[in-house]
């Protein structure tokens, strides 16, 4: 189908929640995306975090049309084998006790603040549980993910939204007690705030976000649904820390590109839910479930930390060097392969020419570009994306 005409189609019966950009990719290999005419794009977005393991993955498509051929869907009525198998390998890696798989990042975001709910109605039989969340954070679009994203003109075109969110500045201690009282049910952050301009928690804060919630008996929910899956270097951004969340989110590069995510919980917080508190038609399912239990084992045989570890200072080094060339570029940050240039200028222009010089970059927020590439890439992928990037930020700024 002619390009222009496929996408004049697609405006006509999308919902238009989304400024696309003007291509129309067909297939991947690797770590390159094609449109329908051809054209080459070095994937330096991966699907949003997603494509952990590239495009093509022959081992990872095998044992996909291999569960197409036995069986996608029961129903949690039942049990199946690829369920209990990533299951335990969530809980294996992230030092969690139990799962529930969903189908979004955004669905385990909701179940982690059901969790919390229901852990302070358990806990003191009342109905007016506080949760304190994050400014400049993101957890999501449903209406509970919303309620806790610290970004008010993501939240004001739908309130009333649920109630008893309080938000703190990130990286502030102080601004965390300050909220905490006797409905303090649980503190929701996101160990690196992607959508919000990527940026790290410290070291100090997110250790004493810990001790807080210990002492005033809160849980802690970490959102890994961008930062974790290896893209720091570790399995989740957490273990850099040494704390444990008693809930953390995952999606994204979890299925690395089947719909699914997770929530999974330790100690009091993996046994608050029972039967008829929650629930989920496809959560769960063999097929999305064989998705996740391939992209762990695939994680370690072919030892993609070790890739991650390896790369995350050559991406660093080669940002700084096009940090130090362009003025209009005032900040650096991120950990592993997860990381962001700041301007003094909206990106988006810059993003698109970027495109237009074979790299395909997004945006986090209006000013910085965040680079979260397959977790596969190889030095020549930096080098071709930083050749990209400069002529991009050249032909837009001078």
């Amino acid at each position: 189908m002619d390009k222009n005409l496929l996408m004049q189609g697609a405006e006509s019966v999308l919902m238009h929640t989304y400024s696309r950009f003007p291509i129309v990719l067909d297939h991947g290999e690797g770590m390159y995306l094609y449109e329908t005419d051809g054209t080459k794009y070095l994937d330096f977005a991966a699907g949003i975090a997603v494509f952990a393991l590239g495009y093509g993955n022959e081992e990872y498509n095998e044992a996909l049309k291999s569960q197409v051929d036995k069986l996608l869907h029961t129903s949690n009525y039942y049990y199946n084998e690829p369920a209990y198998a990533a299951a335990k390998s969530v809980c294996e890696a992230s030092g969690m006790e139990r799962v529930f798989f969903t189908n979004s990042g955004a669905e385990a975001v909701e179940g982690a603040l059901k969790i919390a709910r229901r852990y302070y109605y358990n806990k003191t039989g009342k109905n007016d549980s506080t949760i304190i969340a994050m400014d400049h954070s993101f957890h999501g679009r449903t209406m509970g993910a919303v309620s806790v994203t610290g970004k008010a003109a993501y939240r004001e075109p739908f309130e009333p939204l649920i109630g008893g969110i309080r938000f703190a500045e990130y990286n502030n201690l102080a601004s965390v007690e300050a909220l905490f009282d006797d409905t303090t049910a649980a503190v929701i952050m996101e160990t690196v705030q992607g959508e919000g301009g990527i940026y790290p928690a410290d070291s100090e804060f997110i250790k004493g976000v810990r001790k807080l919630c210990d002492e005033r008996g809160a849980l802690l929910i970490l959102d890994e649904i961008q930062c974790g899956m290896g893209r720091t270097g570790t399995m989740f951004a957490y273990q850099q820390y040494g704390v444990l969340p008693d809930v953390v989110t995952i999606a994204k590069a979890l299925g690395c590109g089947v719909p699914v995510g997770a929530f999974a919980a330790r100690g009091i917080a993996a046994e608050v839910l029972v039967p008829g508190d929650h629930g989920s038609t496809y959560g769960g399912n063999p097929f999305a479930c064989k998705a996740a239990e391939t992209v762990f084992a695939l994680f370690e045989k072919q030892h993609v930390l070790e890739n991650v570890n390896g790369m995350k200072t050559y991406l660093w080094d080669t940002l700084e060097s096009i940090r130090a060339e362009f003025p209009c570029i005032i900040g650096h940050r991120g950990l592993g392969l997860m990381q962001g240039l700041a301007f003094d200028r909206p990106v988006g222009e810059i993003v698109k020419a970027t495109m237009k010089h074979g790299c395909i970059l997004i945006a986090a927020g209006n000013d910085v570009i965040r680079f979260i590439p397959p977790l596969v890439i190889g030095k020549e992928h930096v080098d071709e994306m930083a050749k990209a990037l400069r002529a991009a930020i050249r032909e837009v700024t001078e």
